[in-house]
Parts: C-alpha cells; structure tokens; sequence
C-alpha cells in the first residue's frame, strides 16, 4: 500500500520558511531539505497558499506564512494539500451476497467516521509554532 507524504512535506516547507526565513528560501534549497524535488515543492507551497497559510510572490523566493504558526494546525495544513480528506478508506468492490460483503462498507464508513472526527480533533490542537519549538529544542540538544 502507498502512503501521501504531503502532509509530512507540508509541514517540512512551512517549518522551514519560519526557522530559515533569512536564508535561502528558493525552492531548490527547501527541497535540499525535504531531499525531494523543486517541482514538489512548488506544487506543495501553492496549494499551502491557496489553502492561505503561505503567502508567495511569483518570481520572488520570499515566501512567508500567511497567518502566525501559534494559528497554522495539522488539520489546516491537512486539508491545504491532500486532495481526498479521508485518512481511510473503503474498499467498494465486495460480494454484496456474502454476509460480510453485503455489510461491510456501511459497518465501516460508520467507524470510519468516529476515527476521521477524532483525528481531525486531535490534529487540530497541534499547531505548526509547537512543531517548530520542538525541533529547535531537539537542535540544540543535539549541540550541547
């Protein structure tokens, strides 16, 4: 199974854009960092501004973010760049005339539903400002 890595890389570029907004911030240098590509990284950092939590200027390698990262949540920077919302998923394609196949998708998309509202609770109470204080704390420990 093939998992996104959007919301990972998301958050790496914004991240970044705060710790390092006096240094390079073309992206090349941010996808140096996400060891990635510069085409991603563009795709990414124009859906986190249509998502209105990067503001960019074309032509310009000064991106900033829009709002204060104490403001910017995993769920806001979740629905800025994944394209389907849902963190799981159904397989639809069941034999409708077995018990079990005939059943499961509705007995999931109830359970799913309890899981996708308790996520997206959580990830709203962890915010871009404590994901950035913890790797400056981790930083410094490594260089003490």
């Amino acid at each position: 199974m093939r998992y996104s890595h959007k919301l990972s890389d998301a958050v790496h570029i914004l991240a970044y854009i705060d710790i390092c907004h006096d240094g390079d911030l073309s992206s090349a240098a941010i996808a140096a960092s996400v060891e990635s590509n510069p085409a991603l990284v563009r795709r990414l950092m124009g859906a986190l501004r249509r998502g209105g939590l990067l503001a960019t200027q074309q032509g310009s390698a000064t991106p900033k973010l829009a709002q204060d990262p104490a403001e910017i949540n995993l769920l806001d920077v979740y629905r800025a760049v994944e394209d389907d919302g849902n963190l799981l998923h159904i397989d639809d394609k069941t034999n409708p005339h077995c018990i079990v196949g005939g059943n499961i998708q509705d007995t999931l998309r109830v359970a799913y539903a309890e899981v996708q509202a308790a996520a997206e609770a959580q990830m709203k109470e962890v915010t871009l400002a404590r994901l950035i204080g913890d790797i400056l704390t981790r930083e410094r420990q490594k260089n003490q």
